[in-house]
């Protein structure tokens, strides 16, 4: 999902419903889930790559405090 950011990746859920969960899984500690959601509409909502860029921040912030504090 290059426009949520880079390395995150996406799962896609077919059922009566869709549904979408954006990861990010390049680190060794851990696989980030950063956003989850039912798709209602062939676009993806803008709210929603806003959301998973948002908290693709936070990961990388939350990464590089641990990694200053060691």
């Amino acid at each position: 999902m290059a426009s949520v950011g880079p390395g995150v990746a996406e799962i896609r859920i077919h059922s009566a419903l869709e549904h979408r969960v954006f990861y990010v899984a390049k680190f060794a500690e851990a696989i980030y889930v950063l956003h989850a959601f039912e798709k209602r509409s062939r676009q993806t909502r803008h709210s929603d790559l806003e959301r998973g860029r948002g908290r693709l921040a936070e990961v990388t912030r939350y990464r590089r405090e641990l990694e200053e504090n060691l």
